[in-house]
C-alpha cells in the first residue's frame, strides 16, 4: 500500500490542501513502483449544469484505485492508475459516452479533456507543472 489515501465524494470541491497528496499518489506510483499512470483534467464552461453530474458520474464508474479531486465546480481532475496514455484515453472515451447515454440531453456544453502522462521513474510532480498543463486553454463562458 502507498500510504497516501484520497478522499472521494465531495459536494464541490476538494480541498486544496489536498491536491499535494493526490499529486503525491501519483508519483509515488511511478517512482517507487515503476507503474505508468496519468491524470485526466476536465474543464467546462463557467455555469455548465451537466458538468458536476458528469464528474459525478466518472467517479462513480472508477476502479478502487483511480481517483477524482474536485478543484472547482468546472474543473476536476481525474488520477488513472497503472495505465497507459492511450488506454487512458479510452477509458475517458467509455466514461463520456456512458455519461451521455445515462443522461441525454439537448444542448450539452463542451467539455475540454486533457492528458497529463506520469511516467515510470517520475520522482517529482507540482501542481505547478500540471495544472497549467492540463486548462492552460480552459473555455469560457464566453466561448
Amino acid at each position: 500500500m502507498l500510504g497516501v489515501t484520497v478522499a472521494r465524494s465531495h459536494p464541490s470541491s476538494d480541498d486544496p490542501f489536498r491536491l499535494r497528496d493526490f499529486l503525491a499518489r501519483a508519483t509515488a506510483l511511478a517512482s517507487d513502483h515503476a507503474v505508468a499512470s496519468v491524470l485526466v483534467g476536465f474543464a467546462a464552461a463557467e455555469g455548465d449544469r451537466l458538468f458536476p453530474d458528469l464528474v459525478s458520474f466518472v467517479e462513480s464508474e472508477l476502479r478502487v484505485e483511480d481517483a477524482v479531486f474536485r478543484l472547482t465546480r468546472d474543473r476536476a481532475l481525474l488520477f488513472l492508475a497503472d495505465v497507459a496514455p492511450e488506454r487512458a484515453r479510452s477509458v475517458v472515451e467509455r466514461l463520456v459516452q456512458g455519461f451521455q447515454r445515462e443522461f441525454p440531453a439537448t444542448g450539452t456544453g463542451q467539455v475540454q479533456i486533457r492528458y497529463f502522462e506520469v511516467s515510470p521513474g517520475t520522482v517529482e510532480l507540482s501542481v505547478k507543472q500540471v495544472l497549467p498543463d492540463l486548462f492552460a486553454a480552459a473555455p469560457s463562458s464566453e466561448d
